[in-house]
């Protein structure tokens, strides 16, 4: 008789709940609804022309094989590059590990950081899938309540009051999911120092780099070459499914680094690879620019919108394309809230219990991932949600 035994690892795995709702509001869709698609954080735009032929280029002359683990070397030496050009940074490409996206990165950042039942330091709320992918190396979270005083993000202080012997690492993002806010320059090398103290290794998710808007972007890397930075063609240069990223590491785990690699992914898709030299090129950026400055405009009509309508939002988004709402003005429970938005006026959100624990219900987010045209739509029907139930 076959057993039905799951691991206690993935048994109590919680889901990623804004999945569920893209299911729903397909499901929606197919049943000929019209559904305004603020839930996933996921660009609408197309990959651009130049980088879907040089992936098209790549299957035509049957670069189809494994690369090593690590990536292609022309594309590690291409990040290093952008490094430089972008950044005035010098990179060695040996540092640079392409992977299968950001996550491939943050389970390699994990597994060669962490043992089982040691911890990491990560916000809440935050990204749920660093949570997750811990959880499933047996690695524990110590999830740290932010707010607005900090703009949502973990600092040196709070690093210093959490830190325990069973710390190894600690996580931030900037910009950040979901709340988009960035960290100064100046708090990540505060970072840097406060981890270094006690002898861990601090990781920088940089996924949303290249989409900030009220200041200068800027690289960890800058500051110390003794962090963890991991990056994605995702999110600013638009190529999604062609899960592809990289991760940047300290000289002395590039070994390591490579072998797990090795045995856990093999290496990261070829074509999708030859798409990113491309991505990377300077004549690239201005397509990819062009689009920042079209999120900027989204975000710039959203904000006010919402706060219009009578949503709270303590900290300005200053990058990515997200906006961290309360909504306790109209409901004690977003969740329910958000799944009666979707399925009485097509309005997809995603609910604060996606990301964390602290004042999770009393949240949403909105991704402004959608054209105006559509945010004027989806603004204009939350409205009419709000009056009815109020």
């Amino acid at each position: 008789m076959s057993s039905d035994r799951i691991s206690k690892r993935t048994d109590s795995l919680k889901p990623f709940h804004v999945m569920d709702i893209l299911a729903q509001a397909k499901k929606l869709e197919s049943q000929g609804r019209s559904i305004c698609h603020m839930e996933v954080g996921e660009p609408d735009f197309a990959t651009a022309g130049c980088i879907i032929k040089a992936g098209m280029d790549a299957l035509k002359q049957f670069k189809t094989h494994y690369t090593p683990a690590s990536g292609l070397p022309e594309l590690r030496e291409a990040v290093a590059d952008y490094y430089h050009r972008k950044f005035s940074v010098e990179i060695n490409p040996r540092r640079v590990i392409i992977t299968p996206g950001a996550s491939g990165a943050i389970q390699l950042a994990i597994s060669c950081l962490l043992d089982a039942g040691e911890n990491i330091l990560l916000a809440d709320p935050g990204y749920p899938c660093n949570k997750n992918i811990a959880q499933v190396l047996a690695v524990e979270s110590q999830m740290i309540p932010v707010s607005s005083a900090s703009a949502y993000q973990l600092d040196a202080a709070l690093v210093a009051k959490h830190w325990n012997d069973k710390t190894r690492a600690v996580m931030v993002a900037t910009p950040s999911n979901p709340t988009g806010t960035v960290l100064p320059e100046q708090q990540i090398k505060a970072l840097c120092e406060q981890v270094e103290k006690n002898a861990g290794r601090l990781i920088v998710d940089e996924i949303y780099q290249g989409l900030v808007y009220d200041s200068d972007d800027y690289t960890a890397l800058g500051v110390s070459d003794e962090c963890f930075v991991i990056n994605s063609f995702s999110k600013y240069f638009g190529m999604t499914g062609w899960r592809v990223g990289w991760m940047v590491v300290p000289e002395c785990y590039v070994d390591v680094v490579d072998r797990i690699a090795q045995n856990i992914f093999l290496a990261p898709p070829t074509m999708s690879q030859y798409a990113a030299l491309t991505a990377l090129k300077e004549s690239t950026q201005w397509i990819l620019d062009e689009r920042r400055e079209e999120f900027k405009a989204r975000r710039d009509f959203l904000l006010p919108a919402l706060e219009q309508l009578g949503f709270k939002i303590s900290a300005r988004p200053q990058g990515a394309f997200y906006i961290y709402a309360n909504c306790e003005s109209f409901t004690d429970d977003s969740f329910l809230w958000v799944n009666q938005l979707l399925n009485e006026q097509g309005v997809a959100l995603t609910p604060g219990i996606d990301f964390g624990d602290h004042l999770a219900s009393k949240h949403c987010r909105f991704a402004y991932t959608q054209s105006l045209a559509i945010l004027e739509q989806a603004v204009d029907k939350i409205d009419g949600f709000i009056q009815r139930y109020t």
